[in-house]
């Protein structure tokens, strides 16, 4: 039998754990799993692309699991009442394929994008890094700040977004961290000046600049997360000019993320490698850093770890016949063979 993990679920463990508890126990599975980087089957994402949209599904495994993750991107959703992304996921044993957890993704990749790019910053900003910028105030957004003060030290934030509700409704739930203070801009430029981390988590598919060259300032830490598909950026290629590039998977990354504005040849740098130290990060005060991220599969492989850990270890979510049990695994046929009785013509009698 599989365990299903519905959203109630998630809400759940979320609120059994707490919020800061879960989102550092997601940083270190993830950590956990980086450090692991060459133990794993990887490959760039598959993607069905529209104009208004992607579904994509994302495959990694080991020798002990295989995990995929189903997931869309459609900025336009919220205007029909649904959220922009929407995911689900699966972990299986991989000697044998069986399925172990059927999972929600939505609520649970909101939390493990937050863990990877603090995991990042923690590796890439100035070690003194305590104010944040962040353009963009939807749906990620306080996921975000919540792993920006939890584990890198931020105790300042500055908001912007174009849409005066996000930033209001992003304040007013940011009271739950008092220690954080939230302060909202009039501008991006008035967002970022001055700042040691700008986070850009902007939604829609567009060539987008919302960083641009006279905006950056020495020693910045930026951690762009809203670009991850063609066609789809925030930051001018000037930026990434600028300052040095890390990413996750860098064949992905080279089509979905910033660095599709650049030349292929155009040097990047691996985090697995700063994190398991086989490269440095940060190289000085003065540098700028840029965390290019698109989200990878190693990080949902690590989320389905850890929702299945906690939910064992809560008694969370439901058993499910998501495949047949069978006394004779060669005789699928049997489980139909209860009420049911065939004629010679093949119809039921």
């Amino acid at each position: 039998m599989s365990k299903f993990i519905d959203v109630s679920d998630v809400v759940e463990l979320v609120g059994k754990v707490g919020m800061r508890s879960f989102i550092r126990g997601m940083h270190d599975y993830i950590r956990a799993d980086f450090l692991r980087w060459p133990d794993f089957d990887k490959c760039a994402r598959t993607a069905a692309h529209s104009d208004i949209g992607v579904i994509e599904l994302m495959p990694v495994a080991d020798e002990e699991y295989y995990a995929f993750k189903y997931v869309n991107g459609h900025p336009a959703n919220t205007s029909v009442g649904l959220p922009t992304v929407m995911a689900f996921g699966a972990l299986s044993e991989t000697a044998t394929g069986y399925p172990l957890l059927l999972s929600e993704l939505t609520l649970t990749t909101a939390i493990r994008t937050a863990a990877t790019s603090a995991m990042a910053a923690g590796v890439l900003s100035r070690p003194d890094s305590r104010i944040m910028g962040m353009i963009g105030c939807g749906a990620q957004s306080e996921f975000q700040a919540i792993a920006f003060h939890e584990l890198v030290g931020i105790d300042e934030l500055r908001i912007y977004d174009v849409d005066p509700q996000a930033m209001d409704k992003l304040q007013r739930q940011l009271a739950v961290v008092p220690a954080l203070k939230v302060v909202p801009a009039k501008s991006a430029e008035d967002c970022v000046r001055g700042v040691d981390i700008v986070t850009t988590v902007t939604a829609d598919k567009a060539w987008a600049t919302i960083l641009e060259p006279h905006m950056i300032e020495p020693g910045m830490h930026i951690n762009a997360i809203g670009g991850d598909c063609p066609g789809k950026t925030e930051l001018h290629p000037e930026v990434l000019r600028a300052g040095t590039i890390f990413v996750e998977y860098e064949p992905q990354t080279r089509i979905e993320g910033e660095i599709q504005q650049l030349p292929q040849d155009h040097p990047v740098e691996l985090l697995w490698e700063v994190l398991s130290g086989k490269k440095a990060g940060r190289s000085s005060p003065r540098e700028i850093t840029i965390f290019d991220s698109v989200g990878f599969a190693l990080e949902d492989y690590s989320a389905l770890r850890f929702i299945a850990d906690r939910a064992a270890e809560h008694g969370v979510g439901t058993t499910v016949g998501l495949v047949p049990t069978l006394d004779d695994p060669k005789n699928l046929f049997a489980l139909t063979m209860g009420d049911i009785s065939l004629s010679s013509s093949g119809k039921a009698a």
